[in-house]
């Protein structure tokens, strides 16, 4: 993928985010012949996209769901349809695209080994039924069916039948390969310090030159927040560097993308073998504040996976590294139009943006056209805080 002079060029749309978000919607923009500069504060793919363990998530996380409760899910329905919606295109998406991606949808298995937690994890289920999504409680006996490897301490549990895994470093790769061969501009390393806007269209100011676009497209993820307050407007993204731990090759084992009900726990095989084991445990900032492993984090987490899959526990750790996760207050994603700038647009899914990526490009392209994104944005809407 090569870069080129714009200089003079006005280009139909610049997004900024080299994400899987931003690339899906350069992707889509320049599919549909629109001229497409894509702009990034790095190279493409380095901060959360290309960070993450690669889970597809299709269902209400846990974890709020205990800590926000009932009429928070509740609220929460639109996001979850967005998620399902998504997961429908990632089954087509690597032939798409021209590149394996390592899709595999088996499902998703949250593990009970307490009758306590049984309870809200059938709650849950209830509202993921509602809204489509074919949740199911499971036995004891039918986890250790479909996972052999589980602890003889389980009780119970969940199967997302629509979850699954993709691989991370991919997507928005495969992304921008496609949006470059049909006419994209890829500008890595051009953090954006400053916009203006001048007779209708508007000035991207970068180290390397400013760049002048129709539309702006806002999909940068952390970077959300200070972009945002180019417009005067306060985004509510929080930022929080979690860890991530891949172990060595093994054999098959690992069907599912697996939670536990006690805890913070994703864990998964991927194609290669090896385990990826995260589930959210924060890292901590170093003297010179940046952010590095959390030990404790470590030894927790990877106590947590050894509790619900003992046979684990001598399989060796090859590497942990930390990303960055982004939220929201209501857990809810902000797209659609700055308030007051005409032709600027906002697409940020909290937390599982990877899993949404295919979905926003989509619809953030369809803003940008002008075009019904074919859903009510509503509970989305960035002045809604």
């Amino acid at each position: 993928m090569t870069n080129r002079k714009t200089d003079g060029e006005v280009f139909d749309v610049a997004v900024v985010g080299g994400g899987a978000s931003g690339t899906a919607a350069a992707y889509h923009l320049s599919a549909e012949g629109r001229s497409v500069v894509l702009l990034d504060r790095h190279d493409m793919n380095t901060e959360a996209s290309g960070r993450n363990a690669g889970s597809l998530h299709g269902q209400i996380q846990h974890e709020p769901f205990l800590e926000e409760g009932e009429d928070w899910a509740r609220g929460w329905l639109p996001a979850l349809r967005f998620l399902a919606d998504s997961l429908r295109l990632w089954d087509t998406l690597g032939e798409e695209l021209g590149t394996d991606l390592q899709v595999g949808k088996k499902g998703g298995l949250l593990i009970a080994d307490e009758e306590h937690q049984l309870p809200a994890i059938e709650a849950k289920v209830a509202f993921e039924n509602s809204v489509g999504i074919d949740s199911r409680m499971l036995s004891a006996d039918d986890v250790k069916q479909l996972a052999p490897w589980v602890t003889d301490d389980v009780v119970g549990g969940e199967l997302c039948p629509i979850e699954g895994k993709a691989n991370p470093l991919l997507v928005a790769p495969a992304f921008a390969r496609r949006a470059v061969a049909q006419g994209a501009v890829l500008m890595p390393r051009s953090p954006v310090e400053g916009f203006r806007e001048e007779r209708g269209l508007h000035i991207l100011r970068t180290p390397r030159g400013e760049v002048v676009a129709r539309q702006v497209v806002l999909a940068g993820g952390d970077g959300m927040p200070a972009l945002g307050r180019h417009f005067g407007l306060d985004l509510p993204i929080s930022s929080g560097a979690v860890q991530v731990s891949v172990t060595e090759r093994i054999d098959p084992m690992v069907s599912h993308l697996v939670y536990y009900a006690g805890g913070k726990l994703t864990f998964k095989q991927a194609q290669s073998g090896t385990l990826l084991i995260g589930g959210g445990w924060p890292a901590r900032r170093n003297a010179a504040g940046e952010w590095v492993v959390n030990p404790e984090s470590l030894r927790a987490n990877l106590a947590m996976a050894t509790r619900i899959a003992p046979s684990i526990a001598d399989v060796s750790l090859l590497r942990t590294w930390v990303g960055i996760g982004n939220g929201t207050p209501d857990h809810s994603p902000i797209i659609g139009a700055v308030p007051g700038h005409p032709g600027v647009w906002l697409g940020f899914y909290p937390y599982m943006g990877f899993t949404a990526s295919p979905l926003m490009g989509r619809i953030l392209s369809d803003l940008v056209l002008g075009r019904d994104p074919d859903r009510d944005l509503t509970p989305f809407a960035p002045d809604r805080f």
